[in-house]
């Protein structure tokens, strides 16, 4: 009986030992598939198309506006562009609408800037802007180009209840041109030129007295301007080669520039809807191509001569 009893003690012991030991097994096995299971997770994110990669992007080498070069080799010139790119390149859907929307205006900003000798990188200034909108700014800036209405009215934009020419891009492009001619016979250089477009030449003027320096880059401005000059840059060092910064757009992908024709109009018109009916169209369609008609009527006691577009017979027709 007493070597039965030790007999059983000895199989129990032997038993709890086995237990134990394959829970342990079992514990290493689930640790070992928790790490497998994560390092395939991981794996599985960085092999993931739609996974998202994150890093610095840094300045080009070189850089330049309306041929003037950026100083890049001066840390908080350099520091200032990184900024700018990386804003604008992780701004996706922002940037993304603004590469297409390239496609519908930037031929017609280039051939405005081209026929009064401006540089064609002030396209991007029109950019840095507005992002190629008829967009309205806190201050009351308004178009594509961000004219107040007292800036507007002396560039000779008409401004009033029924018509705002700031919505106009031809004829805002054309006054921005103006502007930024006079200011370059000031400063002699396109980027303080530039600057000035976005502070006023008054505030510069004091701000290069009070300073002693008359580079851009050697001045303290506000934080809206010190940031000005690099945004545009960045503008066009992503808008000229998409692909590097992560944008694959084809040129089927932007936006193809409106097809219309225009018509000659010194009369005036009491309803809009009805003229849109007129020539075969719509009150929608005659305000998309004519944001600058601000009602529905054009009342015209001047009898001037405005350009207004009708859309071709096939303008809505998706290609």
């Amino acid at each position: 009986m007493k070597k039965y009893i030790i007999y059983l003690t000895f199989v129990i012991f032997a038993l709890l030992i086995l237990i134990v030991y394959s829970n342990g097994k079992n514990g290493e096995n689930n640790i070992a598939d928790t790490i497998t299971n994560s390092n395939d997770e991981n794996e599985h994110n960085r092999n993931n198309i739609n996974s998202q990669i994150i890093k610095v992007i840094h300045a080009p080498e070189s850089a330049s506006f309306a041929g003037e070069e950026l100083p890049l080799s001066l840390i908080d010139v350099r520091e200032s562009l990184e900024r700018e790119l990386n804003q604008i390149v992780y701004s996706h859907s922002s940037t993304l609408l603004t590469i297409r929307l390239s496609g519908r205006y930037f031929g017609i900003i280039d051939s405005i800037l081209e026929k009064y000798g401006l540089p064609a990188d002030f396209k991007y200034l029109c950019v840095a802007e507005s992002n190629l909108q008829n967009a309205i700014s806190p201050a009351k800036a308004v178009g594509f180009w961000q004219f107040l209405s007292e800036t507007g009215k002396y560039y000779n934009l008409e401004i009033n209840d029924e018509i705002d020419e700031r919505y106009n891009i031809e004829k805002s492009t054309v006054a921005a041109c103006r502007y930024l001619k006079e200011s370059y016979e000031k400063y002699g250089n396109w980027t303080l030129s530039a600057a000035s477009y976005n502070m006023g030449m008054t505030n510069l003027n004091k701000a290069i007295e009070n300073q002693q320096a008359d580079s851009y880059y050697d001045l303290m401005l506000n934080p809206e301007t010190i940031r000005y000059i690099y945004r545009i840059a960045a503008y066009k060092i992503i808008l000229s080669n998409p692909e590097l910064y992560g944008f694959y757009i084809s040129e089927n992908d932007k936006f193809k520039p409106f097809k219309y024709y225009e018509i000659s109009v010194n009369y005036s018109i009491s309803d809009i809807a009805n003229f849109a009916k007129n020539h075969d169209t719509n009150y929608k369609m005659i305000k998309l191509l004519n944001p600058w008609i601000r009602k529905n009527t054009l009342t015209n006691q001047a009898k001037k001569s405005y350009k207004i577009k009708i859309p071709t017979e096939k303008f809505r027709i998706a290609e």
